[in-house]
């Protein structure tokens, strides 16, 4: 499957994406602004509260085409950080107290300087978190040491596996996904990810597979742990239940299956205000590929930069500018806000 980009589809285009989520009046079909909903709950504008992580997208290149991606990622993405914008980050997080460096794609590893601001960002003292696709690990022989390589630099792991079944994996992400996943999970495993005692952590990530809502997370978890011990001897630490933004891909599939306006109005009704009060926008500052600043990674593939006056470029970077910043929203954000909410880091509510 080709990316949206490759195909020259119209969704590939932020700018349309949003009149999509965002029609006219005289289109019919509108829902409720979500500004409208934060002003209710007391939130608007929405402010940061402490920002504690460094989400970095470096690239959108990826080894698989996955139907649901809001990053559009896939063998066909070239666009990829260069080692200057690498030092840039760095820079930034020399002159602040941030703790976490998050570190996404595409598949991350697949930039040739991954290692190397892995090993920066290590030096630095920050917790490094790799949004691992899995099955990367084993995808060519130069990856097949990545476990070793992040358990020395005590990297925490963060991998999507959509289910514990094999088909619902598979109809997601890819055929004979789950299985690379599964030897993926093995060595993983091996190198001491998600087995007590070793301090190494290894999260899986939860999404539906269709136009619903995740359900409990905890429930989740108690499943996926005894699923996958019991059938595939493979052992996790957490399970994050993330839902589906209308974003990309999954925009594309909502709307080709008829079941857009029917997503949006579940995600407008199960809005949280307690959900809204925790979003991840008000923790973190997220850094596109080319060293362009967002409020997270969502607004990031809808090109909806950090509003002024803050800096927009990476090497402009001022933690008290962006501190003080207005986050910017959208209908998309009805995502992360919807009953238990949603996160990089699974469910915000209760």
């Amino acid at each position: 499957m080709k990316s949206l980009h490759a195909q020259h589809h119209a969704l590939a285009d932020s700018a349309y994406q949003l009149t999509v989520l965002n029609p006219a009046e005289a289109a019919g079909a509108a829902f409720p602004p979500f500004a409208g909903k934060l002003r209710a709950a007391g939130l608007l504008p929405l402010r940061p509260t402490a920002i504690t992580t460094l989400q970095v997208n470096v690239g959108k290149m990826c080894n698989q085409t996955c139907r649901h991606c809001h990053v559009d990622a896939g063998p066909d993405r070239t666009e990829i950080m260069t080692r200057a914008t690498m030092q840039d980050c760095l820079d930034a997080l020399a002159q602040t107290d941030i703790e976490v460096v998050d570190l996404t794609g595409g598949a991350p590893e697949m930039n040739p300087d991954f290692r190397w601001f892995v090993e920066q960002i290590a030096a630095l003292g920050r917790q490094v978190i790799v949004r691992c696709n899995l099955t990367i690990i084993v995808a060519n022989p130069k990856y097949y040491d990545l476990p070793a390589f992040f358990a020395r630099h005590g990297a925490r792991v963060v991998s999507s596996l959509p289910h514990f079944a094999a088909a619902r994996t598979d109809a997601q992400r890819g055929e004979g996904v789950f299985g690379r996943s599964v030897r993926a999970l093995h060595l993983l495993n091996e190198a001491g990810y998600g087995i007590a005692g070793s301090g190494l952590s290894l999260d899986l990530v939860y999404n539906p597979a269709g136009a619903f809502l995740p359900g409990s997370q905890a429930g989740l978890e108690r499943e996926f742990k005894q699923r996958l011990a019991r059938e595939h001897g493979v052992h996790f630490n957490r399970l994050l239940a993330i839902t589906n933004l209308p974003i990309s891909r999954f925009l594309d599939y909502l709307l080709e299956s008829g079941n857009y306006a029917g997503y949006m109005d579940k995600l407008v009704q199960a809005y949280n205000p307690a959900a809204a009060a925790s979003v991840m926008c008000r923790s973190m500052v997220s850094v596109g590929w080319d060293g362009q600043l967002y409020d997270c990674d969502f607004n990031q593939m809808l090109d909806l930069p950090v509003a002024a006056p803050a800096p927009r470029h990476i090497r402009d970077f001022s933690l008290a500018a962006l501190q003080a910043r207005s986050v910017v929203v959208n209908q998309h954000c009805y995502g992360c806000t919807a009953g238990a909410g949603s996160s990089c880091g699974g469910a915000t509510a209760g």
